[in-house]
């Protein structure tokens, strides 16, 4: 590798490329000097936007000053980010490694499937580039913004390990790394592997009389404190509009040994994932002998 770093990575996330999580993880990146560091990030806030891609339109890229790395603001999404990324299109080379984060906010359970922060690293392993993503476990009143520094410390040794272990033809090209960071870094259990359980926020909805009534969402999804997005125009909202928000309506947690539980209990979760959606074997075979009892389709001459 160049000057004897271990390799290039990519770094993507869905907060935007101004976003304190991204931030710190590049500059303990590029203070470790093991690593040739590209950005391509969100220009603005896209949590929760799952794996959604930008298609009828071209996206805006600008270029933008981060020590120590080549680095592009995007006005896509983060799947955006990470294709165009590794595509050669912006930068010579693909990259070694794709990190997506640091997220504020957990990401496990069902959660992962709203998360635009998965999906960056979804969106490389879519692709055959290896991918981690990752976050922090964030919350509100007990949380700073130095963790975003420790919780990039404590992941160093698995990006570091991965970009190595990658090259290996034995390394698992049927899956990446999904990991979270405990809300107390400094008093974490250190690393367990973990599977992708069942916890979820349930959210509902309630009607609300203008754009600024009531608590709003934040990017993790439970907090609901949060400022109005910048990008909200009220001028676009007519009196024929009806206004619905939002709002925190209770958890389902999982009792088993999965990813949330674990991070809860102060471990370092790094859970193997993939992009298929199998449902449980219970389901598959209730409906192969619910299939055969539904009458056959109409024949093709009778449509």
């Amino acid at each position: 590798m160049e000057g004897g770093k271990l390799g290039t990575i990519l770094i993507t996330n869905d907060d935007g490329i101004d976003a304190p999580g991204l931030r710190a993880l590049v500059q303990s990146l590029v203070v470790a000097d093991l690593f040739n560091v590209q950005v391509c990030a969100p220009d603005s806030e896209k949590s929760a936007v799952s794996h959604s891609i930008t298609w009828l339109h071209p996206i805006a890229v600008k270029q933008v000053k981060i020590d120590g790395t080549t680095a592009f603001a995007v006005s896509g999404t983060p799947a955006d980010c990470a294709s165009l990324g590794i595509s050669k299109a912006l930068f010579p080379t693909v990259p070694d490694l794709v990190v997506s984060g640091i997220n504020k906010g957990s990401n496990c359970g069902y959660h992962i499937v709203y998360s635009g922060t998965v999906a960056g690293a979804r969106e490389a392993f879519f692709n055959d580039v290896p991918s981690i993503s990752i976050s922090y476990n964030w919350i509100k009143g007990k949380s700073d913004l130095n963790d975003f520094t420790l919780a990039a410390q404590v992941c160093l040794p698995i990006i570091s390990a991965v970009l190595v272990e990658a090259k290996n033809p034995s390394y698992p090209r049927k899956c990446f790394l999904n990991v979270d960071v405990p809300t107390v870094v400094t008093n974490h259990k250190g690393y367990k592997l973990t599977k992708q359980g069942k916890s979820i926020i349930k959210m509902g909805w309630r009607q609300v009389t203008s754009e600024t009534e009531g608590q709003k969402m934040s990017s993790d999804m439970t907090n609901t404190n949060t400022d109005i997005p910048k990008n909200f125009d009220p001028s676009s909202v007519s009196a024929e509009h009806l206004l619905f928000t939002r709002e925190v309506r209770g958890s389902h947690l999982d009792d088993d040994d999965s990813d949330y539980k674990c991070l809860q209990e102060g471990y370092i979760t790094v859970t193997p994932l993939a992009a298929l959606s199998h449902a449980e074997v219970d389901c598959q075979a209730y409906f192969k002998n619910w299939l055969q009892s539904v009458p056959g389709p109409p024949s093709s001459s009778s449509l």
